[in-house]
């Protein structure tokens, strides 16, 4: 993922019981996974957040086996 200012992240969604204090991991229910399903790499992912809607440009998918 990339932000609008060219930041990129890049992260796991998982269950909310999974995060383990993980930075690098997301609840499915939080408004960064809503804003990734169904999207592909290409896309743009507008989330929703307390400053505002931000855009991020999904770069890359893939699942890597923890």
């Amino acid at each position: 993922m990339k932000t609008d200012d060219g930041v990129t992240h890049r992260f796991r969604i998982v269950g909310y019981d999974e995060i383990f204090g993980r930075k690098d991991y997301i609840s499915i229910d939080s408004p960064m996974a809503r804003a990734l399903l169904k999207k592909k790499s290409a896309d743009l992912a507008v989330v929703n957040t307390p400053a505002g809607e931000a855009s991020w440009y999904v770069n890359a998918i893939e699942y890597v086996k923890p």
